[in-house]
């Protein structure tokens, strides 16, 4: 491989939650071991005015919640790491489902004291349709939760995964002691209220009457008890499992803390996987080709209000990128070449020269791109499984200032691009249709229009259960569908048919009474319309 080295060096991965589970915070520790920061900003501080790192949108700044995928690189112990922390809000989950196809794995943040919650069963169902490899992080070990017995048990049950523990706890709440790694055979004590590196006492071997010292009698015999049982059920961990997605090692610790992070990542670092071979539309694309290819998995606009920037978010699958030379965009077929893409350090951006397999690219975009686009050096093909779902929110988009509609019309065009939400026309009309997994998507969209393009909108709901695409081997018959079911049909912003369910009972009735037309609950990716 004539880039086997460079990418043997790198890993990417996305953390996920449910929101508050201390997704944002346990990334900030991440950073600063990697030293790509000096100083955590507590995210909910009002004593700190920094905030989380890895929130560049002002909106997420004054809700203290991430709507919006960041992508952050660093380097820790000769690896480069690339690190995109997703929404955990469920009202983004979408941006959440596409940043899982542009890594090759995972961590889930687990809360102690909630467990598993709704949001992270979606997430989790996502990376089991592509055998993702998952690392679980169970946050906030200081506070009062769940027995850790039983949390193990409500994740493998309610996730449907098999867990592997690295370390385990001593205690948790006001009598949180510390964890006990498996692995390395060390005790990693906590001390409360410290950020400091924690101490660290090898013992090989449990009977170690330092063991008692350190723990007090009753805590050293429950530890010693626990780490027999979990030997003698979960025994060594078996890395090739892990990596086809199949055990999920599990780690405890409090990220607010800085206690447990570095055992997590020094163990992912050893066993998460390199950069990983591609299926397209043609054949199946390995990392270690000598051509460069790359998908379009996100798209930002206004990332820095000031310049009116749009950046579309690149995963290189293959080959090598490289600033300034020509690239041929599939989708619109003509060669295009970026003379400043970037790599990210959350809203700090630096431009490179050249990216490799598992590098996420940030390319200055005029309009050209949207997601599902593909990069390659000539060849024609489309990566496939970038995944877009039908919402559960219509509203029509009405304008409040006729003097902006060239404004508004540029604004959610861009949005709607970016996937924070998806935009339908009605059939044989103008009626614009905003459809959205939740409310909060709506605030944002509305809140972006008036500060980033000066637009004043504003929604009004409509009585839509679900948007299915249509396809139909006989171009007549799903034309005359669509003229006569026109007040509930449209078209995507691709020019995609799309038929607007009023409720399960109509879409049951359509379904049944067209036998020839395919209605599809969700849409792939792919750009070939241009």
């Amino acid at each position: 491989m004539k880039y086997e080295k460079e990418i043997n060096r790198r890993k990417t991965f996305a953390i996920i939650s449910h929101p508050d589970a201390g997704k944002t915070t346990l990334t900030e520790k991440f950073l600063l071991f990697g030293g790509a920061i000096q100083t955590a900003g507590a995210v909910k501080s009002n004593k700190i005015k920094k905030h989380a790192t890895s929130d560049f949108m002002e909106i997420e700044r004054q809700r203290g919640i991430s709507v919006a995928t960041s992508v952050m690189t660093f380097e820790y112990k000769d690896f480069l790491i690339n690190l995109l922390d997703t929404p955990g809000h469920k009202d983004f989950a979408e941006d959440t489902y596409r940043t899982l196809t542009a890594v090759d794995s995972v961590v889930l943040v687990v809360d102690s004291v909630n467990g598993v919650e709704d949001q992270t069963r979606r997430l989790i169902e996502v990376c089991r349709m592509r055998d993702t490899p998952v690392i679980v992080f169970i946050n906030k070990m200081d506070r009062d939760g769940k027995n850790r017995f039983d949390l193990l048990e409500e994740i493998e049950k309610e996730l449907k995964l098999t867990l592997h523990p690295m370390t385990f706890p001593i205690n948790s709440g006001k009598d949180f002691k510390g964890v006990y790694n498996l692995r390395e055979k060390n005790l990693v004590l906590f001390t409360p209220g410290t950020r400091a590196d924690s101490e660290s006492v090898v013992i090989e071997d449990l009977t170690d009457p330092v063991l008692d010292k350190k723990l007090g009698e009753k805590d050293a015999e429950t530890l010693r008890e626990d780490v027999e049982l979990i030997e003698g059920v979960y025994g060594d961990l078996d890395t090739e499992a892990y990596l086809a997605g199949q055990v999920a090692p599990v780690f405890f610790g409090s990220a607010v803390n800085n206690f447990g992070v570095k055992e997590m990542l020094d163990t992912f670092i050893d066993i998460a996987p390199v950069p990983r071979d591609r299926n397209t539309t043609l054949r199946e694309v390995s990392a270690g080709e000598d051509k460069f290819s790359g998908f379009v998995f996100k798209i930002h606009a206004n990332l820095d209000p000031k310049h009116r920037d749009r950046i579309a978010f690149l995963r290189v699958c293959s080959g090598k990128f490289e600033r300034n030379k020509y690239y041929k965009h599939v989708r619109l077929d003509k060669d295009l070449r970026f003379s400043n893409p970037y790599s990210f350090m959350a809203r700090s951006k630096d431009i490179i020269e050249d990216a490799y397999p598992g590098d996420v690219v940030g390319l200055f975009d005029t309009g050209n791109f949207k997601i599902g686009d593909t990069l390659t050096e000539g060849e024609k093909f489309y990566f496939t499984g970038i995944p877009s779902f039908s919402p559960e929110i219509f509203k029509e988009l009405v304008n409040k200032d006729p003097m902006k509609t060239k404004q508004m019309e540029k604004g959610i065009a861009q949005l709607t691009d970016e996937g924070v939400a998806q935009l339908f026309t009605q059939y044989g009309g103008t009626k614009k249709i905003i459809g959205c997994v939740g409310e909060l998507q709506f605030e944002v969209i509305q809140y972006r229009l008036l500060q980033e393009y000066g637009a004043a909108v504003e929604f009004r709901t409509l009585p839509f259960y679900k948007a299915c695409w249509l396809s139909c081997n006989d171009g007549k018959m799903l034309a005359d569908f669509m003229r006569f079911k026109q007040q509930n049909t449209g078209e995507d912003k691709d020019g995609n048919p799309v038929y607007l369910a009023q409720s399960e009972w109509f879409l049951n009735t359509e379904i049944s009474n067209n036998p020839d037309i395919h209605f599809a609950f969700s849409s792939e990716v792919i750009g070939q319309e241009a």
